[in-house]
């Protein structure tokens, strides 16, 4: 599974629930639509720095980082290539 499938699953599990993953588009804007709250936010990061052993630190906690699948997935690749260099 991509991180893209992944981190869908889990959006829609916690935040969607009955919604079919190919309804939620990989950049549906999930902080202006409401489907996350500043909990949500915390709950999100607090699931990145488990799933994906990142260390998230406070420069990172820009709500653009977290405001769709695909920004979610491109701060994840990012933040993973940061701490390979």
């Amino acid at each position: 599974m991509s991180n893209v499938d992944t981190i869908k699953n889990f959006v829609i599990t916690e935040f969607l629930p009955g919604t079919a993953a190919g309804e939620l588009a990989a950049d549906h804007d999930l902080l202006n639509d409401g489907v996350i709250d500043s909990l949500g936010v915390l709950k999100l990061i607090a699931w990145v720095e488990d799933r994906f052993e990142l260390a998230i630190g406070d420069a990172d906690l820009d709500p653009d980082n977290f405001r769709s699948v695909e920004a979610i997935d491109t701060f994840i690749a990012e933040s993973r290539r940061t701490a390979a260099a």
